[in-house]
């Protein structure tokens, strides 16, 4: 016999759902077994795990005490005369993991209602269908941040220029709690829509996991509505902050819907009651923008009863991600190409890169402090920003062997070498620098001098520079030709002190031959 529409399920035919739940088959199979809806046995099913009931438990109640269990039976109040508060219900299924039927099940065990499942949805979808087109959007708590600019703009007159400058407002509003930020911007160029997002989140003092900007130039290079472009540096602030950029599509205001609305409310509660006074700074202009958006976020929306501030505290900011320790730092990127000498150009100071780049293009981000250099999505080189011009920056290990080993050369270098292979060796390189004018002019004997130690050994070479210094011979070739022939090996002696010439009358001497 059919079931009633509306009638309670007999207990027999619920103890064999549970029965066959336990036994592994599925809710269609078990409603096609007992001859009720698939709907029905969902229900039931739905309210014996809640309450933990398994089928060797309800073998052991009675059918009153199993209805009672599952909050089945008389209602004490009919269905429609029930009132359920559905803006709440609406504005705890913005939190983070909570559905429908759990609050449909946490109303049941707190008594709020008797309803079905089923019920309790058909009523929430048509107190949805009736409400204004904005709710129809759910946002979960700390999800997005949607951003864009007001079109009003507010003049600023500096008193040391006298120029007015009309400020950009940036607005920005999370979506499950409308949380609204404002601030004012000489303008919306790259500088400053980033550094705006960056006092946006450390407003809320946490990070959301998707931003939905307007296609704005400074953040969304190509426009398009299926796969946007985003500008570079708006990318680099998506990592470092660990967001996801969501472009709103084109001529799509629905996308955008939030914070459409809050810019009216900005435009409306905070410049419109400002457009008499007369600002002298941005700063000046913002500590007002400031006040009228604290009260802003405090006023009751009737929507839902609560205030903007009292629904972020409530949904978003426990949703939200920390704020990274690091504040974002923004870098202007260019291209380049190595020049043959491995430096490139940037604002008239030249920095190194790696020698084996030479004419490769390389991809160059310049910030505050520094200047890197990318190629093929690997940092290359990094060097501190130079403002002075016509100058080089260059690391060693960027250099080419032949290079560097050249570059390296010094008088103390040499002199180090010398007194690791001996006293005399030492004695003989300072002799050298001694006999030229400049000490650059030694490098080249020098090098010969190592070669030399390659060549013939250390103890060869100490050996012949202790007989070079003995006789008073300087230079590369004179210890080339005691090496070669094997001299070096010779005793020698000191070459004896020269004694005062002889005078006498025989000899004429210089005056002679004035």
């Amino acid at each position: 016999m059919k079931r009633q529409q509306g009638g309670l399920l007999p207990m027999a035919k619920f103890r064999e759902m549970v029965r066959l739940h336990e036994l592994g088959h599925n809710q269609s199979a078990i409603a096609q077994s007992c001859g009720v809806a698939r709907s029905t046995v969902q229900d039931y099913l739905r309210r014996a795990t809640a309450k933990g009931l398994s089928s060797a438990q309800l073998s052991q109640m009675s059918d009153s005490q199993a209805l009672e269990r599952l909050g089945k039976g008389n209602r004490q109040v009919p269905i429609q005369t029930e009132t359920i508060d559905f803006a709440q219900v609406a504005v705890e299924l913005q939190r983070k993991g909570v559905t429908l039927a759990l609050l449909w099940q946490e109303g049941l065990d707190k008594g709020a209602w008797q309803l079905s499942y089923g019920g309790f949805c058909r009523r929430y979808n048509r107190w949805r269908a009736k409400q204004k087109l904005s709710m129809r959007q759910v946002h979960k708590g700390g999800e997005k941040l949607f951003v864009d600019y007001c079109g009003l703009t507010v003049p600023v007159t500096p008193p040391d220029t006298g120029e007015v400058v009309q400020a950009q407002i940036f607005v920005a509003c999370l979506g499950a709690s409308n949380y609204t930020y404002a601030e004012a911007t000489p303008t919306q160029e790259l500088p400053h829509w980033l550094g705006s997002h960056g006092r946006a989140f450390a407003f809320l003092g946490g990070v959301p996991r998707a931003v939905v900007p307007d296609n704005l130039k400074s953040g969304v290079t190509d426009p398009c509505r299926y796969e946007p472009g985003l500008n570079r540096a708006y990318q680099e602030l998506a990592q470092h902050y660990e967001v996801a950029v969501i472009p709103a599509r084109p001529k799509k205001p629905k996308d955008k819907a939030k914070v459409e609305k809050a810019v009216q409310e900005v435009e409306r509660q905070i410049l419109a009651p400002l457009r008499h006074e007369h600002f002298t700074s941005f700063a000046e202009l913002n500590g007002a923008i400031a006040v009228r958006l604290s009260v802003l976020n405090q006023r009751v929306m009737s929507s839902y009863g609560l205030s903007r501030q009292a629904l972020f505290e409530q949904v978003d900011q426990p949703a939200l991600r920390p704020l990274p320790v690091q504040a974002f730092v923004l870098g202007q990127w260019k291209r380049a190409k190595v020049n043959l000498d491995y430096h490139i150009e940037v604002e008239g100071h030249y920095y190194s890169v790696p020698y084996h780049l030479v004419h490769c293009p390389v991809e160059v981000k310049v910030s505050e402090t520094l200047v890197e250099v990318f190629h093929e999505h690997q940092r290359m080189a990094c060097h501190q920003r130079s403002r002075v011009r016509y100058r080089h920056t260059t690391l060693p290990a960027h250099m080419p062997p032949e290079h560097w080993a050249y570059k390296s050369q010094s008088k103390d270098g040499f002199l180090s070498w010398a007194e690791r292979i001996g006293t005399q060796t030492k004695a003989q390189v300072q002799a050298i620098f001694e006999s030229k004018a400049h000490e650059e002019q030694a490098f080249r004997s020098l090098k010969g001098l190592q070669r030399l130690a390659g060549q013939y050994g250390k103890d060869r070479l100490e050996a012949a520079c202790h007989t070079a210094n003995v006789l008073g011979m300087v230079g590369l070739k004179r210890l080339r030709s005691l090496l070669e022939h094997r001299l070096e090996q010779a005793p020698v002696c000191a070459q004896p002190p020269s004694t005062a010439p002889l005078e006498h009358a025989n000899l004429r001497g210089a005056q002679y031959y004035h």
